[in-house]
């Protein structure tokens, strides 16, 4: 039972397959979304220059702490405000070896609502 891994060992195998077919530009950023057991954070990467276009966390939304479906997708919702006031509508959606259900489909959601195209 040599073989077994731990969970982060796990993610971070399906992080970088997934990140080796994704890239961030300056037309089209990089949407990366980050989740702990008491906060969602999302991001909008240029790769080429390797900054921080706009970023928002359930932290902005709701003080209390906890993240549930409707604090993600207004989580989307107000980095798509953000990313529209830079002038950005087209991204990558880069969900960061996550499973896309739950938190992480509600924040898609929520930022395809606010105008972003993915």
């Amino acid at each position: 039972m040599a073989n077994i891994k731990t969970k982060a060992q796990r993610r971070d195998r399906i992080k970088m397959g997934i990140r080796k077919k994704l890239e961030g530009t300056q037309q089209r950023p990089r949407l990366s979304v980050f989740k702990s057991n008491r906060v969602i954070y999302a991001q909008l990467i240029d790769d080429s220059k390797g900054h921080t276009i706009a970023a928002t966390s359930s932290t902005e939304v709701d003080k209390k702490g906890g993240v549930n479906l409707t604090i993600s997708k207004t989580v989307g919702k107000k980095l798509a405000e953000k990313a529209v006031a830079a002038g950005v509508s087209d991204i990558v959606f880069d969900r960061n070896g996550y499973l896309y259900h739950g938190n992480i489909k509600a924040l898609a959601e929520g930022a395809r609502e606010g105008g972003l195209k993915f």
